[in-house]
């Protein structure tokens, strides 16, 4: 299935709902371009560590915030992503990043710095993009033609993740996924909202094909 020009697919959802996996899948199949927006706010986390500045003083943060040039690749079969010329791909997935990505994410002017790059980088993307994360359908790109929402239980959601981390313990991965949701939900910048038009698929109960052939399956539906 070919996509028209300028199409963008917005979705969005908790840690371990699939996003990343999904998004990945129906940009390959439909010959889109792919952002991965929580990498984006990793490789904030990522320099913000770096410079020595405390995640979790939301003022040095904002102070901070126009210094990193981060540069996201959008081929979803490599997606890369760069800060000042350094290639993050792995050093993002550290668990010092991980621990400290929720407070630098709920910082404002991280939010507005960041959202710019988005919607640069989804205007640019020849041919339409699939864009991840937590709050594309409701804040970048609110006019996107379609917008889903995926979520699963809480279980299935640490297993995946554990297991994308190399067989992490899966109670302390899911205590871990909980903490992350309440402090996404809760903020007062783009907080995580399934947004008004996006249809809601829990993934738990289904394989990844199956989430991927459903997704391409709204977009033929809304004729994008």
């Amino acid at each position: 299935m070919s996509a028209p020009s300028g199409l963008v697919i917005a979705i969005d959802g908790p840690s371990g709902s699939g996003k990343s996996s999904t998004s990945r899948g129906v940009a390959t199949r439909l010959g889109l371009r792919y952002l991965d927006t929580g990498a984006m706010y990793r490789a904030m986390t990522w320099w913000m560590l770096r410079a020595g500045v405390d995640p979790t003083d939301p003022v040095a943060v904002a102070a901070r915030v126009g210094e990193p040039l981060i540069e996201a690749g959008t081929d979803p079969l490599g997606p890369t992503i760069a800060v000042d010329g350094i290639d993050v791909v792995r050093a993002i997935r550290t668990d010092e990043v991980t621990g400290s990505v929720s407070p630098v994410s709920a910082v404002a002017e991280v939010r507005a710095r960041l959202l710019g790059l988005q919607r640069t980088i989804i205007a640019a993307a020849p041919g339409g993009i699939v864009v991840e994360g937590r709050d594309i359908g409701s804040v970048v790109a609110p006019d996107a033609p379609v917008k889903v929402y995926l979520t699963a239980d809480p279980s299935a959601r640490a297993v995946r993740r554990a297991a994308e981390e190399g067989g992490s313990d899966v109670a302390a991965t899911e205590e871990s996924l909980l903490a992350r949701d309440r402090i996404d939900s809760g903020r007062a910048a783009s907080p995580l909202v399934m947004a008004e038009g996006a249809v809601h698929i829990d993934t738990t109960p289904y394989s990844l094909d199956e989430v991927i052939d459903l997704v391409v399956g709204l977009v033929k539906e809304a004729g994008a």
